[in-house]
């Protein structure tokens, strides 16, 4: 095992920073990095907020659940596919765009992701810790707001990034059979999963922070009995995202 595969499997998130303050030059270079991520047809749909502002900071706390962290970090973003720059190429061609294609969001909001984990990979490889905050569709309206996003644009999530002062276990991951597959799709991985599901409870009992009884399955079923934020698609729809 290498540096690289050895940072990328010991992945935590971090929910405590210490006031070791972030120096911008560093955020670009790591902007830079998220840039560097593979992105669909060249489309670069990615936008990133840095919002340092405390009041825009608190107001999205709120909205996040009022994750006391979005506060805290010393750098926070929000993530946003952006295809709104991508109207103004084609008005500067005099192109009429086509817009609300299922395809545009899934490349936009894929290219996001893979945007915030290089970002995410770089920070940590500089010691430092990050921790996603999808909590921000609870209120995506809300947030659009308070950034004044413009339409073809919607926050994907948030990430706090600062220097931890915690250090949390890592989380067991799924076993590699269950995610790997040979030249075809095994659906039947129920007794794999259900030990699986004893290396889980046994991480959420003895973890240093928030322990409780709980395995994984139990955890996705549970999350699965619920809708999963139904307002997402007329948010999407009513900023032309989604209509095709």
């Amino acid at each position: 095992m290498n540096a690289v595969t050895q940072l990328l499997q010991s992945h935590r998130s971090i929910r405590a920073f210490t006031d070791k303050p972030v120096p911008q030059a560093l955020v670009e270079d790591l902007v830079r990095c998220g840039q560097g991520a593979a992105t669909s047809s060249f489309i670069q749909t990615t936008t990133l907020i840095q919002v340092t502002d405390p009041e825009k900071r608190a107001k999205l706390a709120e909205l996040g659940n009022n994750q006391k962290y979005i506060n805290e970090a010393p750098v926070f973003f929000v993530v946003c596919a952006d295809m709104n720059r991508h109207k103004q190429a084609c008005e500067m061609h005099d192109a009429p765009m086509l817009s609300g294609f299922t395809e545009q969001f899934l490349t936009a909001s894929v290219d996001a992701a893979l945007f915030a984990q290089n970002l995410v990979v770089a920070a940590e490889s500089q010691d430092m810790g990050i921790c996603y905050i999808g909590a921000l569709r609870n209120n995506p309206q809300g947030v659009a707001e308070v950034l004044d996003l413009p339409d073809l644009v919607y926050p994907v999530f948030g990430l706090c990034i600062g220097y931890p002062d915690q250090n949390p276990e890592v989380k067991p991951r799924l076993p590699v059979s269950v995610v790997l597959k040979q030249n075809g799709y095994e659906p039947d991985d129920v007794a794999t999963v259900k030990d699986y599901d004893e290396h889980v409870r046994h991480y959420y009992a003895t973890r240093s922070g928030n322990p409780k009884s709980q395995s994984w399955s139990e955890q996705i079923s549970g999350m699965l009995q619920k809708e999963a934020r139904p307002h997402m698609l007329p948010f999407l729809q009513k900023r032309g995202f989604l209509l095709k």
